[in-house]
């Protein structure tokens, strides 16, 4: 791999994003159906593109949200959609386009209050509250983030009911559909001013940190972290979980720094990632290099991409933590500290993650669930708790609750970020196993 002579060093200006002209090619571009790159198309996790590349402008988003409407008709999903964005520049138009679609169907739409931005895992935990126990009235959600790739990039993902990424087959009804009504020219949305979606009986806005803030006890031992005395600190990359740690402090009496409290969607506070681009992948230890210049100064210190649904950890002695090397140490710690987790669960990990984690499994005595790339795969057995964790090589995971119920199924990073934070204080290299 080819490393870039900017890899590590502050972002220089000509490199930044000129936003006037992404966000004027969002409304103004129109896709060139005859060019593959160019249509609505799901990967591992949603629709991804830029509006400079004519692959992610308002026509798909009108298009994808008619069909997702279009979809929850079928489905009969009557219930409440939750909505999220990130802080990418395009993620804002996006979510204006995709409130007027579901203003325009009369779909009740949830959102952060006064156009806030929401992390991925309060979404698919809000999701599993809302349908708890309820017979009636479904709900699902639209996440609108391309995680931690460029500023110049958009991304739109749809979590059905059970609160994850949606399988192969409903991306791929959506994906169809979509298409379908961009060649007739988005004749098909129904579609209201954005000031009227605003405002329309079908739209509530609330608060969504405060509810996952103060539910974190039930997933991760809080007690355990505050006791232990821990000086951490996190930098959120100017992603959406950024308003989170300072109520995580309040209520939690932590000592957890936030040392980058800026938000800005050209991302001009980062280092360049290894191929020379603004990435803000909390696994690279390039994009890392500012936070990782800080870890002597704490226990612990982490990041999350800018929809939160990855982690990164930095310790003393390590710098950046490898991923695999992590999800072993937090698997281990997990699987010896929840002794309400069901017994017969399974511990799921992708296939290209490290057999590390087959050896912890197996002498715990927990049996190896692994799946192919995309935490699509983990859903079913994280939905009925046959499988208590799910983890992938790109720094991604979640975890039952304490109690052993559901608690996301999707990705979850300040969970990731707090569990193994306990285990810190002795900096010796036995404490970088986790045992």
């Amino acid at each position: 791999m080819t490393i870039s002579p900017l890899a590590g060093k502050p972002a220089p200006k000509e490199m930044l994003v000129d936003l006037a002209r992404l966000e004027r090619e969002y409304f103004e571009r129109r896709p060139d159906l005859d060019d593959p790159e160019q249509r609505v198309s799901f990967g591992t996790s949603g629709h991804r593109g830029s509006s400079l590349h004519g692959s992610f402008t308002e026509a798909h988003i009108l298009a994808i949200t008619q069909a997702i409407c279009d979809f929850r008709r079928m489905q009969g999903i009557d219930g409440p959609l939750f909505m999220a964005r990130d802080t990418h520049a395009l993620s804002g138009p996006a979510q204006h386009t995709a409130l007027e679609v579901l203003a325009g169907n009369h779909v009740h739409t949830v959102i952060q209050q006064n156009e806030g931005v929401t992390p991925t895992p309060v979404i698919s935990r809000a999701i599993l509250v809302h349908n708890r126990g309820r017979s009636g009235r479904p709900g699902d959600g639209i996440i609108i983030t391309p995680s931690h790739n460029p500023p110049e990039d958009g991304g739109f993902k749809y979590n059905p009911t059970h609160g994850g990424p949606a399988d192969i087959d409903v991306t791929r009804c959506i994906e169809n559909r979509a298409n379908d009504i961009l060649r007739n020219r988005n004749s098909g949305v129904k579609r209201v001013a954005f000031a009227t979606a605003l405002s329309a009986d079908t739209t509530q806005q609330e608060d969504f940190i405060l509810p996952y803030v103060t539910d974190l006890r039930n997933v991760v031992d809080m007690e355990a972290i505050r006791a232990a005395g821990l000086k951490l600190a996190v930098d959120p990359l100017g992603g959406a979980a950024v308003h989170y740690w300072e109520p995580i402090n309040t209520i939690y009496k932590l000592d957890i720094a936030v040392v980058n409290a800026k938000v800005d969607p050209t991302f001009s506070f980062m280092t360049v990632d290894h191929d020379g681009k603004i990435r803000m992948d909390c696994s690279s230890p390039y994009a890392m290099a500012r936070l990782v210049g800080l870890k002597d100064r704490y226990d612990v210190a982490f990041a999350n991409d800018p929809d939160s649904d990855r982690h990164g950890i930095v310790t003393p002695l390590s710098g950046l933590m490898n991923p695999n090397h992590y999800l072993a140490v937090a698997i281990h710690y997990l699987l010896t500290h929840r002794p309400h987790w069901p017994a017969p669960a399974a511990v799921g990990k992708t296939l290209v993650s490290s057999c590390m984690i087959d050896r912890v499994v197996e002498k715990l005595g927990y049996r190896l669930y692994e799946v192919p790339v995309g935490f699509k795969w983990f859903v079913p057995g994280l939905f009925d708790g046959s499988c208590c964790f799910g983890g992938e090589e790109s720094a991604g995971a979640r975890f039952l609750r304490r109690d052993g119920s559901v608690w996301t199924t999707d990705k979850d990073g300040p969970i990731m970020d707090l569990p193994k934070s306990r285990l810190a204080p002795a900096k010796t290299p036995a404490s970088t196993t986790g045992s």
